[in-house]
């Protein structure tokens, strides 16, 4: 009897001991479904910061929030080695999803060639760059959101405000594929227009104000393009601008929140939620492939009124009535 005894206490401490550990499974199974989404960038500025929060806000609205999403944020600090890093470390801890904010960090996860799906948001020229090689089909597992700046818009505002502005101070960084393309267009834009223009190039954004300040003399306004490196030192630019009673052009609402004096643009937040509605569709079950690529169409004139005072620049009152003022965030 007692050998039957003990067979039979043993299977029920083996049936219960199962029990726990299928439980135990079930809730690590359980906790798992919660989803990781990179997001990765190759420098800060206002620009991407608002980019990633409208990106964040969108998908916490469209029911992706702290509750079942985990975000990695992960920010190279204008290190191209660095974003190579972190862009590695994304793959090889298997995030769902990865958004990549402008070109470079788009760039450099596709390079990976890995099977985690990117998102990614406002590049200029993602055909042009290599991010893919279709907008309306994209491939390289990647789709995502392009601000395409609009030349002709911001040179006609141009002319409209400051008329006598013959030539133009072209400032860029060379090794951002965006600011190549941008000012290229913009050359074409110019010479047909009859307009001059000289060049200045800098590879980082310790270059940048010495190049601007190259531009006194010898241009009436300077353009901007989309470019992070500027954009980084775009409050050095429009010191040296307005020291000099020069316009500045650029290509973001966050260039005019820091000193240059207008542009045509999208806001960067927006450009954000639009990518994160095709993160949701991407994680609701549409293949990345079925998802094209967007231009998203700028169309507010945003206009620094600290800069304007300072330039002494009036506005009739059609521009009033249609242009977002605002006032210098350095102030």
């Amino acid at each position: 009897m007692k050998p039957t005894f003990f067979k039979k206490f043993l299977s029920l401490t083996i049936l219960i001991s199962l029990l726990f550990t299928v439980t135990a499974c079930g809730n690590t199974e359980q906790s798992s479904d919660k989803l990781t989404i990179g997001i990765v960038q190759l420098t800060d500025n206002g620009a991407f910061e608002d980019m990633r929060e409208g990106f964040i806000q969108e998908l916490a609205d469209k029911g992706y929030g702290e509750d079942n999403v985990t975000l990695v944020y992960k920010n190279a600090q204008g290190d191209a080695t660095n974003l190579n890093t972190i862009c590695q470390e994304m793959v090889d801890s298997q995030v769902d999803l990865v958004a990549a904010i402008a070109t470079p960090a788009a760039q450099a996860m596709v390079a990976l060639e890995s099977d985690i799906p990117v998102i990614f948001i406002s590049v200029g020229n993602p055909v042009g760059a290599g991010v893919i090689t279709e907008m309306e089909h994209p491939d390289k597992n990647a789709t995502g959101t392009s601000n395409a700046i609009p030349i002709n818009e911001i040179f006609e505002l141009a002319q409209e405000l400051t008329p006598q502005v013959q030539t133009y101070g072209l400032l860029y960084a060379t090794n951002e594929v965006n600011s190549v393309t941008t000012i290229k267009n913009a050359k074409a834009y110019l010479d047909e227009q009859g307009l001059q223009y000289v060049e200045k190039v800098v590879t980082n954004s310790a270059e940048v104000q010495q190049a601007a300040q190259s531009l006194v003399g010898s241009a009436d306004a300077i353009f901007v393009p989309n470019d992070s490196v500027i954009q980084a030192a775009m409050p050095l630019v429009a010191e040296v601008a307005r020291d000099a009673k020069i316009p500045v052009y650029g290509s973001s609402a966050v260039m005019v929140d820091s000193g240059a004096f207008a542009t045509v643009a999208i806001t960067d937040t927006e450009i954000g939620a639009i990518s994160a509605d095709m993160a949701v569709q991407y994680l609701e079950g549409t293949a990345i492939a079925n998802i094209p690529a967007q231009v998203v169409p700028a169309n507010a004139i945003v206009i620094n009124e600290t800069t304007a005072n300072l330039l002494e620049i009036t506005f009739s009152d059609d521009m009033k009535a249609k242009a977002t003022f605002v006032q210098d965030s350095a102030n």
